[in-house]
Formats: structure tokens, C-alpha cells, sequence
């Protein structure tokens, strides 16, 4: 708004002086003194408190903003000359970022933390509990999130421009909380105490409709014309959060929306004492962006799950669209400004929803549309699970999405008639091909959709592509291959060994320099450093200095204590079936057996640790949490396996405990049955930090295994081939426990309540469907893996030889970092290139 001029018989406002510190501050500083001085500045100007009584939150935020400031010079500057140079631009969508805790890896991004650390130091504070003190975001659960984390990182690091769509999610998934060995969930209040890395745009703001009718006519031209009447709009509202790259200018934003009413206070019902009635509206709008992934066992679930990607989407494509029509009359080019990528199916609905917005509101030909359209977007698969591959019951997405469900029609229609004309007479090609799953209840397929509108599409490891065009969207390979490609995942070295590990990181950079922070492959320098004493003798002694912190971290938080002397073999992921925490489980009880009946026998110290959350409504993952426990309690109380055996489950699996506990593993837990994990990046991390893998012919274990050689690697297992095989030949898990008697004999320990003495039969249900039906092949590999742990006992109590090969699996991990992955996508699929920023003056 102009500001009306003061007229010269007005009084003068009075004149404020600023303070003698404020003209040395200039915020964007790199030294110790600008940073201290920033820090005190802030915690003054922005907290409102004074050393003497400011908290330790209080502290952590005045220096989060300290570093911000920083972060916004970069930030400005990038999108200035993005905006300049009308940059060709990656949009990546995705339903989560699982982002991790912003203050260290900025710090380490900027290449300040010495600076920092003498800063604090000087101001009598302590670097590593300011850190510590920060939330993690809640916006993500798994390594779908965490995935889209390092690529966003890595698009800043490798100068490309880019902007990161989804979901400010108000709360997380949920806090893992474990009562009586049981899970149980609890509100993830991250944002209790505010988030200083994110800028609010209460003028960036979107209309997102819902439910309503679709009506359709012909214009003055004759052309069909169609338009959305929605029964409900809310708004979406723009939080930005700047991505700094690893020592450079690129600061790309993430841009994230959160679900509010267009009228948040009816003040006439208000005074008419409807109080509920006054708010309501807003309640409901924010429900939208509430939680993460709420349970979808209710329709009211599902409504919601819903309703989550599609406001996301539209937001972002009408946030697109807004920022192109800045430079632009008409939006023919909007696919040479933008490569989409859909990270999985969750964000599907932008195909959809950009037809809508060029047909409805921009009034676009179908063909013009769909020719932009569909050189747009580029899909990501990231699962072979069915189950995983999302779909909407018709009458759910026709109910909240009517336009769309139209849209998704017609595009069914004329893809279907391509597809007749390429194959006539093939009815069952059209059935499995179609948008539309005619089996049953009708859904509409979201992969479909995706694919069909998608210019390119990849799988995540080298064996999960090749499944991918040989299973679940094996005739879209068929009909189209040349879409197809494999863009194997990475990890960011910064989050995941510099922030992690900088014992390691500081090792290595000794012996060859820092240049493997931005280039990974430098890593084979240290191949010859495993033949080298001294070098082995350090790297020894950071992973046992791991080991002790995450021995005190076990022991302060589940009371299990450890020996940091002892193999730490670890499985930290989501709990899932496929994932085969319980075959880990079945290993365990047959060590444990086999001390039993042998006190005297010589077994390489173990401990066992477990970690990660089970979906609510997911009864049978819930299960194995609870049989972890279970298990625990009797083999950490008995003495006569004491100082050979421990198992500690570490509760509420995020980011920042990730960090504690990749740098402690010797062994790494990669079991899950072979051609169900479609890559995996947990693997890397565990490797990058020195960990070796134990592990089946699955996701990225193919790769990882080819790269730091099958010697360095303890395999086991069924290939995806002979789990194929093996299935189709009619599978008899329960033949398997007839033929092996220690394994029936575990499996009776587990199902006649040995470790429920309580509940005798509390875990029969999970070993009868192992003996009855075994969908993941447990039984089928429990021999190999047992043989396999075998290798890795007497493979330990070698130090020397452990050690080196531990080293051989840092040195050839370079190929596994996400610099490499993004640089991939950039070339082959979105065909952009970098841009270099400089700072403005």
C-alpha cells in the first residue's frame, strides 16, 4: 500500500538510534566475530531475552537464525538469477522430505563450523547441545522421503535449479514411543517450538476445490468447453525453507503447502453462540495437512490420504504456472521451462490436474494440452509391491475429484485406442493396460497414470528397473521401452558421513584431502590405506569410539547395556515383512538355543540391535516389535549368555538417530527377499560408514556388492529368479521345518510362548503363517542366512582382516552418492543444466 505523504505542518516522527552494535552487523559474515555478534543480535532483537535468562531453545534459535541470514543471501541471489536467465527448472514432487535437522549440515554446507564452534565457545556455549536441541521435521517417514531429502541437496550441490514441492505436514507420522515391548504412537509436536528455517508467504496462496459437480457446454466456437464447480475450496497457503548446497552460491528453495479455510472465523455464529460452528471450517480445511499419512483403514482415512497429494499437486503446478506467466503470455513453452518429477505414485494426480488447469482455466485444445502435458512430467517407481502401487476406488475419487475423474477417462479412452491400434484383438493387453482396474470394485491406477503420462520413467536400483519392466509395468515396457531407464539411488556424503561421522570424515580427509565431500568416486584413494597399519588402527579406533556413544544412547533410552567391544550387528528400517526383521529374529533365538545347550561354547560377542516404526494399522509388523521385545527380556536376563549375546531395540528410528547409529555398525542387515526392495538406501549409509552388509541379491545389495567386491560381502539367499521359481512350483514352507530340526525347534521356542510366558500364545499367529504360508520366504533362506552369520563370527574375531575390508567398503562406495544420481537425471531425463550463482553486492 502507497504511503500517504506527510504534509509539512505534520510533527516529525521521532528519530530511533540504532544501537552501536547494529552497524558492524551485516548478517552474511563468515568469521567468528560476525557470528558471535549475529548470535547475540538475535537473541536480543528476535528471542526478546538476554543472556542471563535465555534457554538453551533460546540460544539454538538465535543461532539457527544466525546461520539463516547466511542461507538468504545465497537464496536471494539464486533465485535472481534464475529469474534472469529464465533457467530451465526441475520441480520434484513428493509427497515427503524427510528432511533431518537443518543447523549442522547448513553449518558444514557453508563451511563455517570452526567459525561457529569458536563463536559459541567464545559466548560460554557448547556446539554440540545447541545442535542437539533442534526438532527434526516431521515431514516424512521412510527412505522415500529421506531419498528426495539428498536429491534436493544434491541439486543444490551440482548448481541445478530446482524446486522441491509438497506438504507442510503439522505433525509427523508419529513418536515411537515402546510400552511393555509394545509400540505405541504419539503426537510428533515438532513445530512446538516454532521452525526458524522456514518463511511464511501469506500472499502465496492457492484455491484447491473439492467434491462438487462437473458441468460441460459448447462455446460460441463450437468447442467443448468443461468447468469444475466445486462443493468445497480451501487454501493453500506457500512455507518456503532455502537447500543449500555443499560450499557454493546454490540455494534452491523447498516449497511446501499447508491447508487453511478461506473464512477461519465466522463471527456471525460466533455471536449467535454457534462457537464450534465459527471455527469449523478451518478445522476442517487444516485436517488436510494435519498429519502425516493418517490411517486409511476408514473411509474418512482414505478421503483424506486423498485429498493430501491432490492439494500439493495443484498448488504446485498452479505456483508454476503463476511464476511462468510472469515472463510469458501463454503457457506453450511450460514444458520447456519445467521437468516434473513424480517421486512415486503419491504425487500422480499433477498429471491430471495440469490437463485440467490448461483445458478449464487456460482453455487449451486436448491435443495442445496433452503434447504439454506429457513432456512435463517424468515418474519414479519406487516399489514392486502391489499393494504399494496406490489406487482409488472409483466412486472415492469420483466423489472428491469429479473433473478429474472425467479427465482421467478420456485419457484412458484415447491411450486405449493407441494401444488397440498397436495390438488389435488384444482384450487382455486393454485390461491390464487401462487407467481404470475393471477386477471388482473399479479403481483408478495412479502408476497407470503416471506412466501414461510421463515422458520418462525409471526404476531405483539396476534389479529393480529390470523387474520393473518384467512385472508390475511390464506392458507399458513393452509399449513404450524407450521411456524406460535406471537411475540407481545415492546418499549425501554431507548429511550421512560429515555431519554423521566426523571422526571418519576427518580421517580420511587427512590421508587425501576434503575433495570426496563433492566428488565420492575420490573415496578409491583410500584403497591402498587398507593395507596401511596405521591408517587401519585409526579407522578402528572411530568405530569403537562410535560404538561407546551409541552404547550410552542403548543404555540411557532402553536400559540395555552394551558392549562396545561386541560385534554391533544392526537392522534399522521400517518394519515390514518383506523386510525380514524376524528372520534376524529367528537367528538370534537359534544363537540363543544353541548357548543354552552348550554353556561352554565359543560364540563371538554379539549384540543385536533393532530399530524402526510399524504403520499403525499394520497388525503384523506391530507383532514383531513386540516379539523383538519379547526376545530381549529373556536373552538379556539369562547369565548364561550374558557378555555373548544382548539385543536392544532402539525406539522412534528418525533421521538424528540415524546419525548415532550408521557410524556404530560392523554389520549391516540388508536380508529383505529378493525383488521386493526396490533399492534401499540404508544400505549405503551403513557401508559408507564402514559397516560390511550382510545381505540377499536385492534392490541396491546387487550394486553394492559388485562395487566393493563379493568378498567384502557376506551373501545368502534365494535370487528374485528362484523366489519367482520357487513360488510358481508350488512353495512348501512347511516340508522346510520338517527337514531342519533346529529351525522347528526355534520355531516352537517362538510359538509355544517361551518368551510370552504370559501370553503363551501370543506369537503363534505369526509362526503359523511362516509354516503355513511363508510369503517372504523366510524359511526358504533361514539356512543360508544362519550359515552366513556363521562367516561373519569368524570373519570378526579376525580384527585385522574385519577391518580391512571394512575400509574397502568405505573407499568403493563412491558410486552410491546422490551427486552422481541427480547428475543422471540431469542429462537423461530433465535435460537441464547447472547455473552458477554469484553473490550480489
Amino acid at each position: 500500500m502507497a504511503r500517504t505523504p506527510r504534509s509539512s505542518s505534520e510533527t516529525p516522527a521521532p528519530q530511533i538510534q540504532a544501537p552501536p552494535t547494529a552497524a558492524t552487523v551485516t548478517h552474511v559474515g563468515l568469521d567468528t566475530e560476525s557470528i558471535r555478534q549475529d548470535v547475540l543480535d538475535n537473541l536480543q532483537y528476535v528471542q526478546a531475552r538476554f543472556p542471563e535468562v535465555a534457554t538453551r531453545n533460546d540460544w539454538y534459535l538465535a543461532l539457527a537464525y544466525a546461520v539463516r541470514d547466511r542461507l538468504l543471501e545465497r537464496w536471494t541471489s539464486t533465485a535472481h538469477t534464475y529469474k534472469d536467465r529464465a533457467s530451465r527448472t526441475v520441480c520434484f514432487l513428493s509427497a515427503e522430505f524427510l528432511l533431518g535437522p537443518h543447523l549442522h549440515n547448513n553449518i558444514v554446507n557453508l563451511g563455517i563450523e570452526g567459525e561457529v564452534r569458536d563463536a559459541l565457545k567464545a559466548l560460554g556455549l557448547d556446539f554440540d547441545a545447541l545442535v542437539e536441541q533442534e526438532q527434526e521435521p516431521g515431514l516424512g517417514n521412510g527412505g522415500l522421503g529421506r531419498l528426495a531429502a539428498c536429491y534436493m541437496d544434491s541439486l543444490a550441490t551440482r548448481n541445478i535449479p530446482a524446486i522441491g514441492y509438497g506438504i507442510r505436514y503439522e505433525y509427523g507420522i508419529f513418536d515411537q514411543r515402546i510400552e511393555n515391548g509394545w509400540q505405541v504412537e504419539e503426537s510428533d509436536t515438532w513445530l512446538r517450538l516454532g521452525n526458524p528455517w522456514e518463511i511464511r508467504r501469506p500472499e502465496i496462496t492457492y484455491a484447491v476445490g473439492f467434491g462438487g459437480r462437473a458441468e460441460s457446454w459448447c462455446d460460441e466456437q463450437g468447442r467443448y468447453r468443461a468447468r469444475w464447480i466445486p462443493g468445497r475450496t480451501v487454501r493453500g497457503m506457500a512455507y518456503d525453507s532455502p537447500i543449500l548446497g555443499y560450499r557454493t552460491n546454490t540455494a534452491n528453495m523447498l516449497r511446501l503447502w499447508k491447508a487453511e479455510a478461506y473464512q477461519s472465523f465466522k463471527l456471525a455464529a460466533f455471536n449467535h453462540g454457534d462457537y464450534y460452528g465459527a471455527v469449523e471450517e478451518q478445522l476442517v480445511s487444516e485436517t488436510i495437512t494435519k498429519v502425516l499419512y493418517p490411517n486409511d483403514e476408514q473411509l474418512g482415512g482414505r478421503r483424506l490420504r486423498l485429498a493430501q497429494p491432490y492439494l500439493f499437486v495443484s498448488c504446485a503446478l498452479q505456483d508454476m504456472i503463476r511464476i511462468y506467466l510472469q515472463s510469458g503470455s501463454n503457457l506453450d513453452g511450460f514444458h520447456t521451462k519445467y521437468a516434473v518429477q513424480l517421486n512415486d505414485t503419491h504425487p500422480a494426480l499433477a498429471v491430471a490436474e495440469l490437463m485440467r488447469l490448461l483445458v478449464d482455466e487456460h482453455c487449451y485444445g486436448w491435443d495442445e494440452a496433452w503434447e504439454i502435458t506429457r513432456h512435463t512430467f517424468s515418474y519414479t517407481n519406487h516399489t514392486l509391491l502391489p499393494e504399494a502401487l496406490e489406487k482409488w476406488p472409483l466412486q472415492l475419487f469420483g466423489s472428491l475429484l469429479p473433473r478429474h475423474l472425467e479427465i482421467v477417462y478420456e485419457i484412458n479412452r484415447r491411450f486405449l485406442d493407441e494401444v488397440r491400434a498397436r495390438y488389435p484383438g488384444d482384450t487382455d493387453r486393454l485390461r491390464r493396460l487401462s487407467l481404470i482396474d475393471e477386477s471388482g470394485e473399479r479403481y483408478v491406477r495412479m502408476a497407470h497414470l503416471a506412466a501414461v503420462g510421463s515422458s520418462a520413467i525409471n526404476g531405483v536400483a539396476r534389479l529393480h528397473t529390470a523387474l520393473l519392466g518384467q512385472s508390475v509395468l511390464a506392458d507399458f515396457h513393452d509399449l513404450t521401452p524407450e521411456k524406460f531407464s535406471n537411475k540407481t539411488n545415492g546418499v549425501t556424503p554431507r548429511r550421512f558421513l560429515v555431519v554423521a561421522n566426523p571422526g571418519l570424515a576427518a580421517l580420511i580427509s587427512s590421508r587425501i584431502g576434503d575433495g570426496w565431500v563433492r566428488d565420492l568416486a575420490q573415496l578409491s584413494r583410500l584403497e591402498p590405506l587398507a593395507e596401511d597399519p596405521d591408517f587401519c588402527s585409526a579407522f578402528s579406533d572411530v568405530k569403537l569410539t562410535n560404538k561407546r556413544r551409541l552404547a550410552e544412547q542403548l543404555a540411557d533410552r532402553t536400559g540395555v547395556r552394551a558392549d562396545p567391544e561386541s560385534l554391533f550387528d544392526i537392522q534399522v528400517k521400517r518394519i515390514h515383512e518383506y523386510k525380514r526383521q524376524h528372520l534376524n529374529v529367528l537367528h538370534v533365538v537359534t544363537l540363543y538355543r544353541r548357548i543354552k545347550h552348550d554353556p561352554t561354547l565359543q560364540v563371538t560377542p554379539r549384540t543385536v540391535i533393532f530399530g524402526g516404526k510399524a504403520a499403525p494399522g499394520y497388525w503384523m509388523a506391530r507383532l514383531i516389535i513386540k516379539l523383538i521385545h519379547s526376545v530381549a527380556e529373556v536373552v538379556n536376563a539369562d547369565p548364561d549368555v550374558a557378555g555373548r549375546l544382548r539385543v536392544a531395540f532402539f525406539p522412534n528410528l528418525n533421521v538424528k538417530n540415524g546419525q548415532r547409529i550408521y557410524p556404530a555398525a560392523d554389520l549391516s542387515e540388508q536380508i529383505s527377499t529378493a525383488g521386493k526392495e526396490a533399492s534401499g538406501t540404508g544400505n549405503m549409509k551403513f557401508s559408507l560408514n564402514g559397516a560390511l552388509t550382510i545381505g540377499t541379491l536385492d534392490g541396491a545389495n546387487v550394486e553394492i556388492r559388485e562395487e566393493v567386491g563379493a568378498e567384502n560381502f557376506f551373501l545368502f539367499g534365494l535370487t528374485a529368479e528362484e523366489v519367482e521359481v520357487r513360488r510358481r512350483d508350488g512353495y512348501r514352507p512347511w516340508e522346510i521345518v520338517d527337514g531342519d530340526p533346529e529351525l522347528a525347534a526355534v520355531l516352537s521356542l517362538i510359538a509355544d510362548g517361551h518368551f510370552s510366558p504370559a501370553e503363551p500364545n501370543l506369537f503363534r499367529p505369526l509362526v503359523e503363517g511362516l509354516t503355513g504360508w511363508d510369503e517372504y520366504m523366510l524359511l526358504a533362506d533361514y539356512r543360508a542366512y544362519v550359515e552366513a552369520q556363521e562367516r561373519v563370527a569368524e570373519m570378526y574375531r579376525d580384527q585385522g582382516r574385519w577391518t580391512r575390508m571394512a575400509v574397502l567398503n568405505v573407499a568403493r562406495m563412491g558410486k552410491f552418492s546422490s551427486d552422481r544420481a541427480i547428475e543422471e537425471y540431469a542429462r537423461d531425463i530433465w535435460k537441464v543444466e547447472p547455473v552458477r550463482i554469484e553473490l550480489e553486492a
